[in-house]
């Protein structure tokens, strides 16, 4: 299926991770390397990346295991699409925003539903920058769902070339599919690994997980810090004192994440109801107005 795709894709990623992979949003790939075994790795980095916006995000995501090189090129050209991705949602919401009336007209607007699904796609994407850019912006990873590009961008050309799309969830199924399976999967999967690589995060763990709450705590914590080596059994309580606690904030964090999308639906369709709401209370008032006016021509007939 496409949602195991995903996974699969996802998952032969991962062995990359551990690797001495640069993040391609704030670095500089090292000086090219001879390739004498193939032509293409022996191209210069832009050469490269001119080569690779031929493909699909999908596809070069593939690419990272083909070598360490590759792998840093595909790094660099994920994230600077998902920037781009960025950016040309803005471009085409500023356009649609331009062209809409005010609040209470646009219900039977034609740019009605192009302005639901920007917004939607706008909301999903918030939802993956907060996933995955806080480990880009760290340089432990790069923006690994190269589908979910693809799909963002199938989704706003379609926006763009349709005059009458259909209705928004139709149109964003598959996408909130993917990227929702893609961002389960990086925070089970991906980000516990990620963590341990963190600066520091060693310290804080032994200090979450073993200092107690209350007035000693700094006590607590100064006598912990002077001891020389802790036991192997104070290290096993810790360390599992830090995988309950990162699986209790993975879950907590995806169910924020989804209060927050079903906060965001319904203000929208609060705001739906408000403007029927409206509309219906003009249609009543014309009514009570033709209404009144018909009772004076009565009343002037039956004099």
């Amino acid at each position: 299926s496409k949602m195991a795709t995903v996974v699969e894709r996802v998952d032969g990623c991962v062995g990359s991770l551990d690797s001495d992979a640069v993040s391609l949003r704030q670095t500089t790939p090292p000086p090219d390397q001879p390739h004498q075994n193939n032509p293409l790795l022996g191209l210069p980095i832009v050469a490269i990346e001119t080569i690779l916006n031929f493909l699909s995000y999908d596809e070069i995501s593939l690419l990272r295991s083909v070598c360490k090189r590759m792998d840093m090129i595909c790094q660099r050209v994920l994230n600077q699409g998902f920037l781009k991705v960025e950016r040309y949602h803005s471009l085409c919401q500023r356009q649609v925003k331009a062209q809409l009336p005010r609040e209470s007209e646009r219900r039977n607007h034609s740019l009605a539903r192009h302005a639901d699904i920007l917004a939607a796609v706008e909301t999903r994407l918030s939802l993956l920058n907060m996933t995955f850019m806080k480990y880009v912006d760290s340089n432990l990873c790069c923006f690994i769902p190269g589908k979910v590009i693809d799909e963002i961008y199938r989704v706003l050309r379609y926006v763009n070339s349709t005059r009458a799309p259909q209705r928004a969830h139709e149109v964003l199924q598959e996408l909130r599919d993917i990227s929702s399976m893609a961002m389960e999967y990086f925070d089970e999967k991906i980000v516990p690994i990620l963590k341990k690589k963190l600066p520091g995060a060693d310290l804080s763990g032994r200090l979450i997980g073993s200092a107690p709450a209350g007035p000693s705590t700094s006590l607590t914590t100064m006598s912990l810090l002077a001891k020389n080596t802790p036991s192997r059994s104070e290290m096993t309580k810790v360390q599992q004192q830090v995988k309950v606690n990162g699986a209790s904030m993975t879950v907590l964090r995806r169910e924020m994440q989804e209060i927050r999308v079903k906060q965001l639906e319904q203000q929208k369709q609060l705001q739906d109801q408000e403007q029927k709401l409206q509309e219906q209370s003009q249609v009543i008032g014309e009514q009570n107005a033709r209404l009144a006016e018909l009772e004076h021509k009565l009343r002037e007939l039956m004099d």
